[in-house]
């Protein structure tokens, strides 16, 4: 089982877990009353309905029992060595307290948990002061991670989120991927907005004028042609999520992982001529989005440009960006192995276990080619944050895992 994009896509009919019939329902009305709607509101309603989305559910959506795994579930040991970034961070502004680290889409605190935990196994100070900021679009889910923080001794570590500047690090791990998109095809000289209609009992593509101008001018902002028959999606919420993650950092970084690519190459007319958008259930990989509505993932590929465009209109400052394998690499994750295996109290299928892991997580055909984006506030380029110094030179792109 491996995070997202290292899944090989399946038939859409080999997965079949059924919809939500009562959010299925509202859409449909919603389609009947006012016509086709964006696919954007669709996906929003599939994953974030108050009642029905996806995100929303009391089922485990990452992890082993879920349908996915992202990397702080694979092992430990991404938030052992993400610790370190924290920490450079902290040392960079002075080591403020407190000092808040507000995680996005934090899930059950798989991610805090490791950070936290490691950060007390080295001794750092910085686990006295720091104070970890959930947030999630469902309140079980905060729940879950006050429980475990408390049950690891980290439960006066843990608050809510407060409308108020602080200095720290805002983290975000696979959740620009989520954010909903609009769909569009190039038809000849048109470019059309691929809507969602409802046909003889089932949701079906419509295709029409783009519902807004924004579309277009996103393209020809960043350069982007599509050729005929091409198939993109595009987000516009990702300026407002910036926005509003980035508002009160008064001092610190902006961390952002997650899967996609520079405008040119994402909107790649061969790699990818049929877009980015998949569909992700019980650990499998589908293109159809309208079957197990409210019951499987959506995610499409981020657009690296949009998010560093956002962030220099937020004000933050651009500190780099490489790949997972890379940032890993420099935060020592192959030295963490090691420490691990010489660990007496470590048992082998647990070394394996975490050594297996860590190669997924370096692998280019795997995550290790995932985006890490790195924005500060009060924060210089040089010396270069910890986890942006080291570079693979071309001829060497493969990581040997210790």
């Amino acid at each position: 089982m491996e995070s997202r994009p290292a899944l090989r896509p399946v038939p859409a009919a080999d997965i079949d877990v059924g919809s939500a019939p009562q959010l299925v329902d509202r859409i449909r009305e919603e389609i009947v009353r006012d016509g086709p709607v964006t696919f954007a509101r669709f996906m929003d309603l599939a994953l974030y309905d108050p009642a029905d989305g996806y995100y929303r559910s009391a089922d485990v959506r990452p992890g082993r029992p879920g349908d996915f795994l992202t990397a702080p579930e694979t092992h430990p040991i991404f938030g052992w060595a993400l610790a370190r970034q924290v920490e450079d961070v902290w040392q960079r502004l002075g080591r403020p307290a407190p000092f808040v680290v507000r995680e996005h889409g934090a899930g059950a605190g798989t991610l805090a948990e490791a950070v936290l935990g490691r950060l007390r196994r080295d001794g750092s100070t910085l686990v006295d002061v720091v104070r970890w900021q959930p947030v999630e679009v469902d309140g079980r889910r905060v729940d879950e991670l006050v429980a475990r923080l408390s049950a690891a001794g980290f439960g006066t570590a843990v608050e809510a989120p407060a409308n108020r500047p602080f200095g720290g690090v805002v983290l975000a791990n696979e959740v620009l991927d989520a954010l909903p998109v609009h769909r569009l095809v190039q038809r000849g000289p048109h470019l059309r907005e691929v809507l969602v209609g409802w046909v003889d009992g089932r949701f079906v593509d419509v295709e029409a004028e783009p519902s807004t101008r924004a579309l277009p001018e996103r393209l020809r902002d960043e350069g982007v042609e599509l050729v005929d028959g091409q198939q993109a999606e595009v987000c516009l919420t990702v300026e407002r999520w910036i926005t509003a993650a980035a508002a009160p950092l008064r001092e610190g970084l902006l961390l952002l992982v997650d899967y996609g690519w520079p405008a040119r190459e994402l909107y790649d007319p061969v790699r990818r001529r049929h877009g980015t958008l998949r569909a992700y259930v019980r650990h499998r990989v589908h293109d159809d989005p309208y079957r197990n509505v409210g019951r499987q993932d959506l995610t499409a590929h981020v657009d690296v440009t949009a998010v560093e465009r956002a962030t220099g209109a937020a004000g933050l400052a651009h500190l780099g960006t490489t790949s997972q394998a890379e940032f890993l690499t420099a935060l020592g994750a192959g030295e963490l192995l090691r420490s691990l295996q010489e660990d007496g109290g470590t048992t082998l299928q647990a070394y394996l276990e975490a050594r297996a892991a860590l190669g997924r997580m370096l692998d280019p055909a795997a995550t290790g080619r995932f985006q890490v984006m790195a924005f500060g506030r009060g924060l210089t380029r040089e010396p270069p944050l910890r986890g942006l110094s080291f570079r693979l030179e071309p001829a060497t792109r493969t990581l040997r895992v210790p």
